[in-house]
C-alpha cells in the first residue's frame, strides 16, 4: 500500500520553455511527461541555442510572457496551438504566420518558435554571485550548458528524455507544500511561491521540513494509475529569483536554499527544492489524487 504522504494540490504545465505556464485540474501523463509540457521553446537563429530564463538578460523578458493552449491537449491527439501573451497584452498563436516576427521584435533578436530541441541542446546559464551555489565555483558569470538528451550524451549516460525534448533533465518535477512552508519559515521576508519553482506536481503534505529530500530512489503512487520513479533532488537556478506577476526579483530565494538545503546531486553539492522523476506508469493525473510513497 505504501506510506500515504498527501494529495495532489496543484498541477502545472508550461507550454513554452521559460515562459509562465498554466495551472490545470487534470492532465494526461505519458512516459515523456505531462502532455503539452515544455512543448515549445524559442531558438536563437544566430547561435542555435535554446532561449532560457537561466540567461540574465532574457530571463525577465521570457517570464513576462504567458503561454497557454487554446484547448487542452490530450495524449494521442494532434497538439492544439498555444497562445502566447506578451507583457503589453499583445497575443500571438503558435500557428500564426507572424509568430516568429512578433517574438523577435519583442526580444530584440531573431528567434524561431520550435517544437523540437536541437540535438546539441545548449543554453547560456548565469551563475549568480552567491557562495555555495555552484559546485564548480562559477560566480557572477555565464557558461554554456548542455541540457536534455545532449546533457546525458555528454556525460556518457542513457538519456532520461528523448532527443528533441525541451526538458532540462527529467520529464516530471514534484514539490511538497512542506518545502514551501519551511522556506517561508526560514526567511519570512521573502515570498517563496510555487510559481518561482515551475513544478509540474505540487503535493499537499502534512509533515514538516524538506519532506521530498528522502524520496530519490523510491516511487510515488498517485491515484490509481500514475506511478513516478523519483530520480534526484532538483538543483535550483537563477530563475527562482526573477520577478513575475506580483513577485519581485529576490536573490535571497537562492541564498536561502544555498544555506539551508544543499544536497549531494551526482557528486556535487547543490541548493535544492523538490525532486525530478520519470514516469513508471502513465495515465491521467488529477488534482486531489492521493499520493503514496512506495
Amino acid at each position: 500500500m505504501g506510506e500515504q504522504v498527501g494529495a495532489v494540490k496543484a498541477l502545472w504545465r508550461f507550454p513554452v520553455k521559460s515562459m509562465r505556464g498554466e495551472q490545470v485540474e487534470s492532465a494526461d501523463l505519458t512516459e515523456t511527461g505531462l502532455v503539452g509540457d515544455r512543448a515549445y521553446a524559442l531558438i536563437d537563429t544566430d547561435t542555435g541555442k535554446v532561449m532560457s530564463g537561466k540567461s540574465p538578460r532574457l530571463g525577465a523578458s521570457l517570464l513576462g510572457c504567458r503561454a497557454a493552449f487554446v484547448e487542452s491537449p490530450e495524449a494521442g491527439d494532434k497538439q492544439p496551438p498555444v497562445r502566447i501573451t506578451l507583457p503589453d497584452g499583445t497575443s500571438v498563436r503558435s500557428d500564426a504566420a507572424d509568430v516568429d516576427a512578433t517574438l523577435s521584435d519583442f526580444l530584440g533578436r531573431p528567434v524561431k518558435l520550435e517544437r523540437a530541441a536541437p540535438e546539441d541542446f545548449t543554453i547560456d546559464q548565469y551563475h549568480p554571485d552567491i557562495e555555495g551555489l555552484d559546485p564548480q565555483g562559477h560566480r557572477d558569470t555565464v557558461t554554456e550548458s548542455k541540457l536534455g538528451s545532449a546533457f546525458f550524451a555528454e556525460a556518457g549516460l542513457p538519456s532520461a528524455v528523448p532527443v528533441g525534448a525541451f526538458f532540462d533533465l527529467f520529464p516530471v518535477s514534484v514539490m511538497t507544500t512542506s518545502t514551501i512552508d519551511r522556506l517561508n519559515e526560514l526567511r519570512p521576508e521573502s515570498h517563496f511561491d510555487v510559481r518561482r519553482f515551475r513544478m509540474n506536481v505540487m503535493v499537499d503534505t502534512r509533515d514538516a521540513g524538506f519532506v521530498e529530500n528522502g524520496w530519490p530512489g523510491r516511487s510515488l503512487q498517485i491515484g490509481d494509475e500514475i506511478r513516478l520513479g523519483v530520480t534526484i533532488s532538483d538543483p535550483r537556478c537563477v530563475m527562482t529569483t526573477l520577478a513575475q506577476d506580483e513577485l519581485p526579483k529576490d536573490t535571497e530565494v537562492l541564498r536561502t536554499l544555498a544555506r539551508q538545503n544543499r544536497l549531494d546531486v551526482a557528486g556535487g553539492m547543490y541548493p535544492c527544492a523538490g525532486v525530478y522523476a520519470v514516469v513508471e506508469s502513465a495515465g491521467t493525473i488529477r488534482q486531489g489524487d492521493g499520493v503514496s510513497l512506495m
